[in-house]
């Protein structure tokens, strides 16, 4: 057991490193590209960020525990909706204003987070399910790029575009091979304790893999540029619940626990309603309503860990 600890502390340690890497260089590549910094932090950043999620995910599924998957991808929505927002405001020493552009152009965001909840009320995800989600998915993409593209252009910084291509694709090759690593380790150390790896998923795997968005949004907070902040954590959001599920279930279909969707899938639509309530009221995100995000956070945690026992 021992053994599958530090296995897994290990590799969830490797792929946090390694998905921050792969940010960093994936967002030198955009400047270099002259993209917007909504762009960069909504498209670039947030798609490199769902990459230790959707890693350990496809290995969920392909070695046969894809509820495992699911969980860690839903349960990490939730820490970045709820806990990540509210360790922003308190790092920033004062509330986070909020670009009416973001607003604008996520209008519609918690509606397309319902759609995986709809889809998985019957406890399974078909290959035309996958694909319906991998569609919506990308138009929501689309529409984000199209909107957010033309406005706020960085300055040309021009890099060494081989040689952040290669540190970017050795971050992604080591991220990978963490990722295996973490499913096999989780799944042993859950049967060593006698409890669903579900659990594990959703309290360590899930939280571990926000990391690179936080660490990355922190960064972002303290240039005060919040804008890419908050474009990362919902474009990260978005992707894992609708892109990373569908390739899943065309890679695999599968079937899960039905209380993965009415627990902690409804969990996280109601946390995005939550924070686009707070969002949308004075487009600032004050510290009490921080405060509200992370006791929404720790009530999420309390009933997964009554369900997991």
């Amino acid at each position: 057991m021992l053994q599958n600890i530090f296995i897994l502390i290990t590799s969830i340690f490797i792929i946090i490193k390694s998905a921050t890497m792969a940010s960093k260089y994936a967002s030198k590549l955009a400047e270099s590209f002259n993209l917007s910094k909504y762009t960069i932090g909504f498209i670039v950043i947030a798609i490199i960020s769902i990459l230790p999620e959707t890693f350990i995910s496809i290995n969920a599924a392909v070695q046969n525990v894809p509820a495992f998957g699911l969980a860690t991808l839903f349960g990490s929505n939730i820490s970045d909706l709820t806990l990540i927002f509210a360790i922003l405001v308190a790092y920033s020493g004062h509330g986070i204003r909020i670009q009416s552009k973001i607003l604008k152009n996520n209008v519609v965001y918690p509606i397309f987070l319902l759609v995986p909840i709809i889809l998985g009320f019957d406890g399974n995800y078909t290959r035309l399910e996958g694909l319906t989600l991998i569609i919506i998915g990308a138009a929501f993409y689309y529409l984000a790029f199209k909107d957010g593209n033309h406005k706020s252009a960085i300055v040309d910084n021009p890099q060494n575009k081989s040689e952040n291509t290669i540190l970017f694709l050795l971050s992604m090759l080591v991220l990978l091979i963490s990722s295996h690593f973490t499913v096999t380790s989780a799944t042993a150390l859950a049967y060593n304790l006698n409890i669903s790896p579900i659990l594990i998923g959703i309290l360590i795997v899930g939280l571990g893999t926000t990391m690179p968005e936080l660490l990355f949004s922190l960064k972002s907070v303290k240039k005060n540029d919040e804008s890419l902040a908050i474009g990362d954590i919902l474009g990260t959001v978005l992707a894992d619940a609708t892109i990373v599920v569908g390739l899943i279930a065309i890679i695999n279909p599968f079937s899960f626990p039905q209380k993965i969707i009415y627990s902690t899938g409804i969990f996280m639509v109601v946390s995005s309603f939550l924070l686009f309530y707070f969002l949308n009221s004075q487009k600032y995100l004050s510290k009490k309503e921080s405060f509200i995000l992370f006791i929404f956070w720790l009530t999420y945690i309390s009933i997964e860990i009554v369900l997991g026992t």
